[in-house]
């Protein structure tokens, strides 16, 4: 699965990650780099938390259908790649 993500920067913080299709799973680090293999590790103790509940993984969505979210307006965007 490729999740889209959303990367953001204030002056003086690290870099998030939010992951729209899974509402409260974010993430963050110093680099891009670090900040997006952060993600990878929230997005699947997101889903192994999901699964233990017995809850449904939410479906994807398109970048641009989030890209219409003001709260992300400044990020940029890409995709974290996730074996399940």
């Amino acid at each position: 699965m490729h999740y889209p993500v959303v990367i953001h920067k204030d002056t003086n913080s690290d870099y998030g990650v939010t992951v729209p299709d899974l509402p409260g799973c974010f993430s963050a680090g110093q680099s891009v780099a670090e900040s997006l293999d952060n993600t990878l590790e929230a997005i699947a103790c997101h889903l192994q938390g999901l699964r233990m509940d017995g809850e449904a993984v939410p479906a994807l969505s398109a970048i641009s259908t989030h890209q219409q979210n003001p709260d992300f307006a400044d990020g940029i965007w890409t995709f974290i790649e996730v074996v399940l």
